[in-house]
């Protein structure tokens, strides 16, 4: 079994995360929560995606801070136009994505 040197997963299992990738159903919504903070919503993540490393990886790409439960992404403040490239970076298919 090959090991990928960048992430340390099985490679049979990278290629696995590449298809459930391209099969997604992705909207990017925002949300006014207590004061009038805007929050920027990511959801529509199906089973064998790992959320909490696309969260991560947009809270470092954006500077922001935010969160994730229940395969839904809220990252704190205005990034509706930012998400859409950092999603086809991160290997999501720009036609599933819906802002």
């Amino acid at each position: 079994m090959e090991i990928d040197p960048k992430t340390g997963l099985p490679l049979g299992a990278i290629e696995w995360e590449d298809l459930a990738k391209s099969s997604q159903r992705i909207k990017v919504t925002t949300d006014k929560k207590r004061y009038g903070k805007i929050v920027t919503v990511v959801s529509g993540f199906d089973n064998g995606i790992d959320v909490r490393k696309t969260a991560k990886a947009l809270k470092n790409e954006l500077a922001c801070g935010g969160t994730y439960k229940d395969g839904v992404i809220e990252l704190q403040g205005y990034h509706v136009k930012k998400i859409k490239p950092l999603l086809i970076k991160l290997g999501f298919e720009e036609e599933s994505i819906q802002e």
